[in-house]
């Protein structure tokens, strides 16, 4: 453990699988700068988002709480501050609280815990995507993904904003260290990259071989049959009909690669700087993201499943006090960034937090019982869907649909659902009562949608909300 109290750097990808790592063993992906942090701590190779979408996962994160237990379900319902987070009991003991990126918040003015935002990305005028709040029942009529409207070489706004957040925080980094003034500090730097849209400056596509890259797993045209959940997802928005070809689907691949290895060298910039300035002696980085991306597994893109890719996020933190080279298998989550934030600077963890410091469970034996969790309200869901993990099972539970059950020891890629088979029955019972002691999912279903049906009548209407809020991502500041 922590000998003393250190700062913290928290820095934020958007949209990343955790296998999105050259140190997980991705075949096409290369982040030396990512894995160099990786081999001075420890990496979680199970950890989770608390809800893959943007804006619930960050709020999460900001106050280590579940989305089922805070309201915030969807990308019209921002952080707000009124959930106390990591960043209130900092400032509460005088710490400095600063953020440079996205943070995707309600907006810059709520109290959300921070002592100064540096280029602040949130929600779209304080709105988001209230159209994605449309949702008791969906709509019928499909709407554009606008995910491929930008793919491949070029330079796009969020990469020259992910550019302008590296060299702020290499600055705001150099100041701390040339003007002290005695008072600990966490900055929290969040990055849009590998976020849609797929477009990446060509010196990072020059390496790869596009017409190598295999097609996605799974795809619907060779036979997959998707989950009815799934399905109606997919039906209300399909990215992968939009792609239409082979040759699309690989560019798009390989620009979500190669923007990977755009964000590892904008980490490294700021990585650089905390070891020039002395600052990596009293500081924890912790490394993660908001959520994953489906890459076209299942036919599907972006996030919103509750499959491995969307949902499992990349987790490296390494510091004073930190175990190095380790990988552990113990199931985490981004709800457990705030009690190790908080363990970091020597101040007590809430007890209503449910999480644990990633600090103590990488001191700890692999622990294959510790549940992994995720739970889905958002765009596109027919009903509440809870993703359980607990040592060789991936269990899907879907409000109204049948669940899905994985062997992931045998299975990793998910590819068949045991949960109608027979000699898996008392698995199945054994998962949802579990699932049942966190949740229950009927009760949350009806919350989410009274909470977005309120949120959609404040608006005018389904038919005037469908035209509230950005078509694709947040524009950039």
């Amino acid at each position: 453990m922590t000998p003393k109290p250190c700062n913290s750097l928290i820095l934020l990808s958007d949209e990343q699988d955790a296998m999105a790592l050259s140190c997980a063993g991705h075949a096409w992906v290369k982040t030396p700068r990512l894995d160099a942090l990786a081999a001075r701590g420890t990496r979680f190779v199970n950890a989770f988002t608390p809800s893959p979408i943007c804006v619930p996962a960050r709020a999460s994160l900001a106050n280590g709480r579940w989305t089922h237990d805070t309201g915030y379900w969807d990308n019209a319902m921002g952080y707000d501050g009124r959930v106390r987070g990591w960043g209130h009991e900092l400032l509460d003991a005088g710490h400095r609280v600063e953020s440079i990126g996205k943070l995707h918040y309600a907006h810059a003015e709520a109290p959300t815990g921070l002592d100064r935002q540096h280029l602040p990305l949130h929600l779209n005028g304080g709105v988001g995507q209230v159209w994605g709040s449309v949702r008791n029942p969906l709509p019928d009529v499909p709407r554009p993904s606008q995910l491929f409207t930008e793919l491949g070489a070029g330079e796009s706004k969020y990469n020259r904003f992910d550019m302008d957040v590296a060299r702020r925080a290499v600055r705001w980094l150099h100041e701390r260290a040339e003007q002290p003034d005695g008072r600990p500090w966490t900055l929290f730097v969040g990055f849009v990259a590998p976020h849609f849209p797929l477009v990446v400056p060509q010196r990072f596509l020059d390496g790869l071989d596009i017409d190598a890259l295999p097609l996605p797993r799974l795809h619907p045209s060779t036979g997959y049959r998707r989950h009815p959940w799934v399905q109606r997802h997919a039906d209300f928005s399909n990215a992968d009909d939009e792609l239409g070809s082979s040759e699309r689907r690989r560019l798009a691949l390989a620009s979500y690669y190669a923007l990977v290895s755009f964000l590892d060298e904008q980490v490294g910039h700021v990585l650089q700087a905390l070891s020039q300035t002395g600052l990596d002696a009293s500081t924890q980085v912790i490394f993660s993201s908001d959520h994953g991306d489906n890459q076209g597994v299942r036919g599907m893109w972006n996030k919103s499943t509750l499959y491995r890719e969307a949902t499992n996020v990349p987790m490296i933190v390494a510091g004073p006090g930190l175990p190095t080279g380790r990988v552990c298998s113990t199931n985490v989550n981004l709800i457990d960034v705030a009690p190790t934030i908080t363990e970091a600077a020597g101040l007590r963890t809430p007890p209503e937090w449910p999480g644990r410091s990633l600090r103590a469970i990488a001191h700890e034996a692999d622990d294959a019982q510790r549940v992994g969790f995720s739970e889905y309200h958002a765009v596109g869901s027919p009903s509440a869907a809870f993703m359980l993990r607990q040592g060789r099972w991936a269990y899907h539970h879907y409000v109204g649909y049948a669940p899905e059950l994985f062997d992931i020891e045998n299975d990793p890629g998910q590819a068949e659902d045991l949960a109608a088979r027979p000699a898996h029955a008392n698995d199945l019972r054994r998962l949802e009562a579990l699932l049942r002691q966190w949740v229950d999912p009927e009760a949350v279903d009806r919350r989410a949608k009274f909470d977005q049906d309120a949120l959609v009548a404040r608006f005018g209407g389904r038919e005037a909300a469908l035209l509230v809020g950005p078509p694709g991502a947040t524009p950039v500041p």
